[in-house]
């Protein structure tokens, strides 16, 4: 090698060793503000640490350990399966559709606003809260999704208990139109419209790229486990030995359960950005046109999540304070259907998932969980809110009538 071509080479080498560190350093510095700066900063990540935590100490394992299994196979195994056969049933539906029916037949705007709001999750009372910002529905069909909705509440009660669900559903349905059609008769108050709702709701909360790898997880660990999870939820519910069916003990398929359990909650934990109280509690941003597979893996992840708080809340309450939270609850009397109603004022599903876990528990009455279920917004507060803050908190104090109303009520004729 002659010695021109030797000096010639040795320069390029220093020429790339020149700029290896800056170009190693922009990788690592990009890695970091891609991946580790939105890990540190998603609050949804304390729920599994938090897990973890109680499963390294002796005193709380197994109660933690318990806990995690039923939520998996008791709730998130029917509530998956509620959610599969609902989304394929309603997520062709097309929301344009809906507002132009509704433009053309205002008659019937208020009952059908308050049939949409008792739809499970928060779909329904998301369409009308955008189209009354285009103009397009009253004041009054607002009020009557707002107060007729339940949220993601609706699957946890429709999966543990059908015929409450169903209950809570009529009673909100008629109490939701009557308290619209009430509004729009003396307070038809109108928003001033906004150029793109849809748009603007859209850009609120993009999912990144760690966000889109555990959505397709979460839907690859969805549809592989649904079913051998439903059939032993099934069984679980008849009361059978399905362990004696797998050949394992019980406290092995309780650790399956709670191994299921925890990779649902971390692939939770990583689909949304868990950057705010909203990220939190409620559901994740799945981009248009949303498949059902997605769609119901994230959300049974997002419910079985609240489900697991309420949970270990009760259950390490009296492990650490031995404290008998359904008796403290009890012995509020009425005030307890009045703390039911202002937690339903909170945006978002995970505080009305608490309240639903709880009474599904017995340590809150039928006329809290009914008050709770009236005063309950759901996810559609937060899109009121972004786009039309004053109709949103007029709509809200509207709702709050007739919680009160029907919540007291009910206690006072029933309980």
């Amino acid at each position: 090698m002659s010695t021109a071509s030797h000096t010639s080479k040795s320069a390029k080498a220093l020429e790339r060793d020149k700029y290896r560190p800056r170009l190693l350093g922009g990788f690592t510095q990009g890695l970091i503000q891609s991946t580790l700066y939105p890990l540190l900063a998603n609050k949804r990540l304390l729920m599994p640490l938090l897990v973890i935590t109680l499963l390294a100490y002796d005193s709380t394992r197994s109660v933690t350990l318990s806990v995690l299994s039923d939520a998996y196979f008791q709730v998130a195994a029917f509530v998956y399966a509620s959610l599969a056969l609902y989304y394929l049933a309603t997520l062709r539906v097309s929301a344009d559709a809906i507002g132009n029916y509704m433009k053309t037949h205002p008659v019937h705007e208020v009952g059908l606003s308050a049939l949409l709001g008792a739809l499970p999750g928060c779909g329904g009372a998301i369409i009308v809260v955008t189209q009354y910002t285009r103009g397009v529905t009253s004041f009054g069909a607002v009020v009557a999704v707002l107060t007729s909705t339940m949220g993601d509440a609706a699957f946890l009660l429709l999966a543990q208990a059908p015929l409450d669900a169903l209950t809570v559903m009529a009673v909100s349905v008629t109490v939701g139109a009557a308290t619209g059609l009430v509004v729009n008769k003396f307070h038809n108050y109108r928003a001033p419209e906004t150029v793109d709702s849809n748009e603007e709701l859209q850009n609120t909360d993009k999912p990144k790229a760690l966000s889109h790898k555990a959505t397709s997880l979460s839907k690859v660990f969805w549809m592989t486990l649904s079913l051998p999870s439903l059939a032993i939820a099934l069984a679980l519910a008849f009361q059978l030995p399905v362990h004696s069916y797998l050949a394992i003990s019980e406290d092995t398929l309780t650790l399956i359960g709670a191994c299921l359990c925890i990779a649902s909650l971390v692939l939770w934990s990583l689909c949304g950005s868990g950057s705010g109280y909203a990220s939190v509690t409620k559901e994740d941003v799945i981009p248009p046109p949303p498949k059902w597979q997605e769609k119901a893996a994230l959300d049974t992840q997002f419910v079985l999540a609240w489900v697991i708080l309420a949970f270990l809340i009760f259950e390490l309450s009296v492990v650490w304070f031995g404290l008998d939270i359904a008796g403290m609850l009890e012995a509020m009397g009425p005030g307890l259907v009045g703390l039911a109603i202002v937690i339903g004022f909170l945006p978002g599903c995970g505080p009305q998932i608490l309240v639903t876990s709880l009474y599904l528990n017995g340590a809150v009455p039928f006329s809290a969980q009914l008050g709770n279920a009236i005063s309950n917004d759901g996810d559609a507060l937060f899109p009121a809110i972004a786009l039309s803050p004053k109709a949103a908190l007029i709509a809200t104090v509207y709702s709050a009538i007739p919680a009160f109303l029907v919540g007291y009520g009910y206690w006072y004729l029933f309980e």
